[in-house]
């Protein structure tokens, strides 16, 4: 059987942050850490690769100064999972899993993304993604953040056994007697990382399937296989101490540097 396949989605267009993936934060260039922590991840799952996809010949370059294999997509693909998927179809052997690891993602851990292989290998599940349970100051933090960024940061509701039953951008579930359920150290919110383990099977489906309504009212790609009834499992991780999963504006670039100085650097050695 091939190997499974992280791929790293790096496009140059960013209305709000052009060159995203070139961009440097504490020194090293954005693609520099993702590139990092997807490598550590094929390492730590073993018999796994990674590729870098990318529509720009000038974050191929980086990328292959780096040490990185690369496969160009067409500009006009419009997401990062449908990037992931035309990557993954210009492998010589087609994999029979892959990750989406963003290339503007990074603080999620190769850890974290070794584990969703983990999960999809050791389960029948086609679709994995990590979620986090947030204590009541991150709850608040959240609450208070999307009073000007009411689209960052999307929660998720899920099942006694990890299967979600939804994501939202809106702080899911509605919490009634919120001062008893503070006796608790953690919220019953949980919070997605956006990462994304899918058989190759599921990913073909996907790029072939039509949005769907909530995806398009969310602007969340995961809701087109929940509302087609696809089964997603969630695995829980780790509450990050870095909590920017994306960065997206040049705001999230000085806070990601705050946090790293705040912090420390998870840059893997």
């Amino acid at each position: 059987m091939a190997p499974d396949l992280i791929v790293i989605p790096a496009r140059y267009a960013s209305t709000r942050l052009p060159g995203k993936p070139l961009r440097k934060i504490a020194g090293r260039t954005m693609l520099e850490r993702v590139l990092a922590n997807g490598n550590l991840a094929a390492r730590v799952a073993g018999d796994c690769e990674l590729v870098v996809a990318t529509d720009d010949e000038r974050i191929a370059d980086h990328a292959r100064a780096l040490g990185a294999r690369v496969a160009l997509t067409d500009p006009a693909l419009d997401s990062g999972s449908a990037r992931t998927h035309a990557a993954a179809l210009q492998q010589d052997h087609l994999p029979g899993r892959v990750i989406c690891l963003q290339g503007d993602a990074p603080f999620i851990s190769g850890e974290i993304v070794a584990g969703l292989l983990t999960r999809l290998r050791e389960g029948t599940a086609q679709v994995a993604t990590p979620v986090y349970q947030l204590d009541w100051d991150r709850l608040d933090r959240l609450r208070e953040h999307k009073r000007t960024a009411p689209f960052s940061g999307t929660t998720c509701l899920r099942d006694g056994e990890g299967k979600a039953l939804w994501f939202s951008k809106a702080i899911l579930p509605a919490l009634r007697d919120e001062q008893k359920l503070r006796a608790q150290p953690l919220s019953p919110v949980w919070q997605h990382l956006g990462l994304y383990a899918y058989t190759m099977a599921a990913l073909d489906w996907f790029v072939g399937a039509a949005k769907g309504t909530y995806e398009t009212l969310e602007s969340l790609e995961q809701l087109r296989f929940m509302e087609s009834g696809w089964t997603i499992a969630t695995v829980p991780v780790p509450m990050p101490a870095h909590a920017l999963s994306g960065i997206d504006t040049p705001e999230d670039l000085a806070l990601a540097e705050q946090a790293i100085a705040r912090l420390g650097d998870p840059f893997p050695a």
